[in-house]
């Protein structure tokens, strides 16, 4: 058997044979080149779009890539995207078919390529009988993905806001009873300012008061004023004090909810499109000379091995 597969005995063998190789090759190529064509197989055009992630953080360790790849390829544009373009009857997928889902869903990710690039971007690449379809289902893909992540985005921001609203309630609360001792120790006590008022009570109670007024000083107002100083008047610096903090931690608070207000009422895209989609003119499946190239060489080796085994067992007869 060795000596059959020498050199020698092998061009001598395709020399003799040449003619039916040649047939069987010829033979081979046509029938390839026709069961390839779009008689018997679908031809389908690719269409793909370039995009990096724009406006997003990763929920972990992942970059914002993988963040866009978890997105894109989520059941639920995946549902989206079957429910816009009927992919179901685009596919001809019967809904009575006992596997129709898997199916459905095994033909979609066979037409739905979407992978990171060497340069952490993400391709998306859709295949489609229809040059037109295939263009529209990538775009499709990417505003999906917009309306996924503004979801995901506004269900958050809507969560700080609350967060930021109840605060902001509350410290405006705490305000309002603060307001109301400081209310209090001003009606009922007389105490409005402290540094000022301590003050004016030193001048009139020493006497220090310059001008005509200084011999209508109200002694007993003056010793009134004196005495509600020295029972308020440390409580009195606590409640400004008090409100001056909380006015303060109320400001940042009201800007943090005002920034978060804007961050939901915003309009945002979540990817930068780099290469946009359009409709093919050249179908990229099948390929037919890659077929054809294919099963001709084949052909011709299964013809080779037949006459191989043929000569053989001739020659073992003949022996």
């Amino acid at each position: 058997m060795d000596k059959l597969f020498n050199n020698a005995h092998l061009i001598h063998l395709i020399a003799k044979w040449r003619y039916h190789l040649l047939a069987i090759v010829i033979i081979s190529a046509l029938l390839a080149a026709i069961l390839s064509s779009a008689t018997f197989i679908t031809p389908l055009y690719k269409s793909n779009a370039v995009a990096y992630p724009a406006n997003v953080e990763p929920y972990s360790e992942e970059s914002e890539t993988e963040h866009m790849l978890q997105i894109l390829n989520s059941q639920d544009i995946v549902d989206s995207m079957v429910k816009r373009f009927d992919l179901a009857k685009h596919y001809e997928i019967n809904p009575a078919y006992k596997y129709f889902k898997t199916a459905l869903y095994d033909t979609y990710h066979e037409r739905v390529s979407i992978n990171k690039t060497p340069f952490e971007s993400v391709r998306i690449e859709v295949s489609d009988r229809s040059p037109d379809t295939a263009a529209l289902m990538v775009n499709a893909i990417l505003y999906f993905y917009d309306l996924k992540i503004a979801h995901l985005h506004k269900t958050k921001s809507a969560e700080v806001i609350e967060m930021y609203e109840l605060q902001l309630l509350k410290k405006r609360q705490n305000l309002d009873s603060l307001k109301q001792i400081l209310y209090k120790l001003g009606t009922e006590q007389g105490l409005i300012e402290y540094e000022y008022q301590s003050q004016e009570i030193m001048r009139g109670y020493l006497g220090t008061v310059d001008g005509n007024n200084k011999s209508q000083i109200n002694n007993k107002e003056v010793e009134r004023l004196l005495k509600n100083m020295e029972k308020g008047s440390g409580q009195l610096i606590e409640v400004v004090q008090m409100i001056q903090d909380e006015a303060r931690s109320y400001v940042e608070v009201k800007l943090d909810y005002e920034m978060a207000v804007r961050f939901y009422d915003s309009k945002l895209s979540y990817s930068n499109i780099i290469s946009h989609p359009y409709p093919s003119d050249k179908k990229s499946f099948p390929i037919r000379w890659l077929i054809v190239s294919i099963v001709s060489l084949a052909s011709f080796v299964m013809a080779l091995l037949v006459i191989f085994f043929l000569e053989n067992k001739k020659k073992q007869s003949a022996a």
